[in-house]
């Protein structure tokens, strides 16, 4: 494929929902050299989503590949087992393979949602770690200092909590950087709290005799709390494979002072349009609402198509500014009788556990018929609707 060594692609490339890059100047002539470069991205499967925080390195990866460039996607089903270390507070549960398998099983079909899967040279990192023998591993870790490793923000504060950090949560860093060495990359992408993990590729690439990577870093995204890193573990995620309907519905729910940076890092939309938009919004000319719905809508259109985009629109449309029901809610069958307003929940499917259940009938977020309930045991005689917030519905049948 002909490389693109376009000034203005370029530009975008290096600078749009980038939050710093290594070496810059090198990265900048080797992309207008015409050189055909090997760019890597790595995603552990410790979940079965990809959400849009994963999205935005991707898109990233996307630019490169359009550009001609050769994609690599390294799936690290053996790196799952340890889990990143970055940013975490204590160390991760041990993924057994069957989970990791299970995780990543729908991977490919998510990440080419946003890539070409097909012009994409796919790794899975099980392919080398578990060929080698401990000799490899004793070089690989004599490749970085506990010093070194103990320089790290996250570490430093698990040490001062007194929680344990494991052997393997340090070798984290060598392994993805060894995963460099393996493909061979020319430019390694990842979000900007991997950054010690990435220059860790740079050290191990020079160890093995490879020219070091460029790196390029980009932004985290906030989930839709608007305030930590969008993360499943934090519910606050808005997965790219969710149903249109609550994908819009989801975005509609995050804080106005997202909606730019959503529009930057997570779409496609031109930077021209984009400094319209917030110019609009900041001038009282544009409702934020209305441009968040233009961003809940390019967003669904990019994941599920325009027709899906325009129907989710409606339906949004439909329920939270005319209060009318959706056309569409699962259906459970009951017999008559007295129910446990817990177990009742946990039969519609809409909560997850009997904890989230009480808590959510606690702040008086289940509504029967419209009207909040707070009692614990209900008598159904006749069919009903059960709502949960505003986004999950179910109907109560009688058998």
């Amino acid at each position: 494929m002909k490389i693109v060594a376009d000034a203005e692609k370029i530009k975008t490339l290096l600078n749009r929902a980038v939050s710093g890059a290594v070496v810059k100047e090198h990265l900048e002539k080797a992309l207008s050299s015409g050189k055909s470069l090997r760019i890597k991205f790595g995603i552990d499967p410790t979940s079965p989503d990809i959400h849009l925080g994963h999205s935005v390195p991707l898109l990233k990866l996307k630019q490169f590949q359009e550009m001609g460039h050769k994609a690599v996607l390294i799936i690290g089903d053996f790196t799952a087992r340890i889990g990143d270390p970055t940013g975490r507070t204590e160390a991760r549960k041990p993924l057994a393979e069957s989970e990791i398998k299970k995780n990543f099983k729908n991977y490919l079909s998510q990440a080419g949602k946003i890539i070409n899967i097909k012009k994409t040279e796919i790794h899975f990192n099980g392919e080398w770690f578990k060929k080698m023998k401990a000799a490899d591993f004793y070089r690989l870790a004599g490749h970085m200092t506990v010093q070194q490793v103990l320089k790290r923000e996250d570490f430093r504060k698990r040490i001062e909590s007194g929680k344990d950090i494991s052997a393997t949560e340090m070798m984290y860093p060598l392994f993805q950087g060894y995963d460099s060495v393996m493909v061979k990359a020319d430019v390694e992408i990842g979000g900007e709290d991997q950054l010690l993990n990435l220059l860790a590729g740079r050290k191990i690439q020079r160890a093995y005799g490879q020219p070091e990577q460029d790196i390029l870093t980009t932004w985290l995204i906030e989930g839709t709390d608007g305030a930590k890193k969008m993360s499943k573990s934090y519910g606050n995620y808005i997965g790219i494979a969710e149903k249109p309907d609550i994908m819009f519905g989801k975005i509609m729910s995050t804080p106005d002072s997202l909606i730019i940076k959503y529009f930057k890092a997570l779409t496609l939309v031109p930077d021209n349009e984009i400094v319209e938009l917030e110019f609009n919004m900041k001038s009282g000319s544009a409702n934020p609402r209305d441009v968040k719905s233009r961003l809940a809508f390019e967003l669904v259109k990019m994941y599920h198509g325009e027709k899906n985009a325009e129907k989710a629109e409606m339906e949004f449309e439909k329920v939270f500014r005319k209060h009318e029901l959706p056309e569409k809610m699962p259906a459970v069958l009951l017999e008559k009788g007295s129910y446990k307003m817990i177990d009742l929940l946990i039969k519609t499917n809409l909560v997850k556990s009997k904890s989230e259940a009480r808590r959510l009938v606690n702040e008086g977020a289940v509504k029967i018929g419209g009207r909040p309930i707070k009692d614990l045991k209900i008598n159904i005689a006749s069919d009903f609707i059960v709502q949960i917030g505003k986004r999950r519905f179910a109907k109560i049948k009688i058998k």
